[in-house]
């Protein structure tokens, strides 16, 4: 079966793994719902590292790949603006300043790829939008697409 394991499950409270490793893992399946959004990038459940006591889901990991999704990143101009002002140096002494994110990223639809690797990372690296203020794309690392070959086939009972 194929599961797909989230960046920030894996980076929050992940245990890296490799191919051939057995694992055992909380799944969650996808719902119909899921799919027109593409979410999941063609798995039948991914990794919930944050539920109860559930049943986990024994396997040994067959392959691994990496999805790096494609993003159009739009920019607020006035957020940006703000960001920077806040970013200068001040007479008065530092503090705590939170600001909304001056940036909106948008999935490209179809336009990600996926790279078999040997090893799940704990930490994906990720292209971060520059300060340009137009529209423009960047490509982030969203997680690991795992096939999973669980004992004759059966994934038991996700949620």
């Amino acid at each position: 079966m194929r599961v797909f394991y989230e960046d920030w499950q894996m980076e929050c409270c992940g245990t890296p793994f490799r191919v051939g490793d057995e694992v055992s893992w909380t799944l969650v399946a996808y719902d119909a719902e899921d799919v027109p959004q593409e979410r999941g990038y063609g798995a039948e459940a991914w990794v919930e590292n944050h539920g109860g006591p559930d049943e986990a889901t024994a396997g040994r990991v067959h392959a691994i790949e990496l999805v790096r999704q494609e993003y159009l990143v739009h920019t607020d101009p006035r957020a940006l603006e703000r960001v920077g002002r806040a970013l200068e140096p001040a007479a008065e002494p530092p503090r705590l300043v939170v600001l909304p994110s001056p940036y909106r990223r948008e999935p490209v639809a179809g336009a990600h790829t996926l790279e078999a690797v040997g090893t799940c990372p704990k930490w994906f690296g990720k292209e971060e939008p520059g300060r340009d203020r137009g529209p423009h794309r960047i490509r982030r690392t969203t997680g690991a697409l795992v096939t999973l070959e669980v004992p004759d086939g059966n994934p038991g009972d996700l949620r």
